[in-house]
């Protein structure tokens, strides 16, 4: 906090010059996170968990693999929609310390979209399409069509899941790179008045 006195015994309180540096780094936070897009991308990631878990609702009526067993399109599904959540809200609320939080579920989105692409991987290589055999009338038996069915949910969960973990990805490595742009200033505080305030010296006549 910068103070000046006058000839007139007036006492000038100017404004602080670091708060003026970090109000300006906070703006140029907003606007650098908000370049980003994080609100498509959140949005995006949202639509992807959603539809993950609905595609996943007729694995449990035919085969029951190991994608079934651990409940992968669940758990998968639900981070992909908190993270996209988070990101949302980021788009609202640019401070340093939401876009850690932000910075952290992204990070666990990643992590968990990758394992669940090893999973859809391991489990669509054990459990390939039975091949069809003809019956008595003609059309293939019902085991070659639940293991088709399972294989092409199975893919279509693999192709969103493999998008979620490439959106991850740039989000994680966008607010990476604003944290360590934007990190320094954490520090400064708000302890000075927004605007030059005047004080005038009691009359002592």
């Amino acid at each position: 906090m910068a103070v000046s006195v006058c000839r007139d015994l007036t006492v000038q309180v100017m404004e602080d010059v670091n708060t003026v540096k970090l109000t300006d780094r906070q703006q140029e936070m907003r606007a650098a996170i908000q370049r980003g897009e994080p609100k498509c991308l959140g949005v995006s990631q949202v639509m992807l968990g959603v539809m993950v878990i609905s595609y996943s609702i007729p694995l449990h009526l035919v085969e029951f693999t190991d994608v079934v067993a651990l409940g992968v399109p669940w758990w998968s599904g639900l981070m992909f929609i908190t993270a996209g959540v988070v990101a949302i809200i980021l788009d609202k609320h640019c401070t340093m310390k939401f876009l850690q939080v932000c910075l952290m579920v992204s990070a666990g989105s990643l992590v968990l979209s990758m394992v669940a692409v090893i999973i859809y991987s391991v489990d669509m290589d054990k459990n390939p399409e039975v091949p069809c055999q003809k019956m008595f009338h003609g059309n293939c038996d019902d085991k070659h069509f639940a293991t088709k069915l399972s294989r092409g949910l199975k893919s279509s969960l693999l192709v969103f899941t493999l998008t979620q973990t490439a959106i991850s990805a740039i989000i994680c490595f966008l607010l990476f790179r604003q944290r360590r742009s934007f990190g320094p200033y954490t520090s400064l505080t708000h302890a000075s008045p927004p605007s030059p305030t005047a004080l005038t010296p009691p009359d002592l006549n």
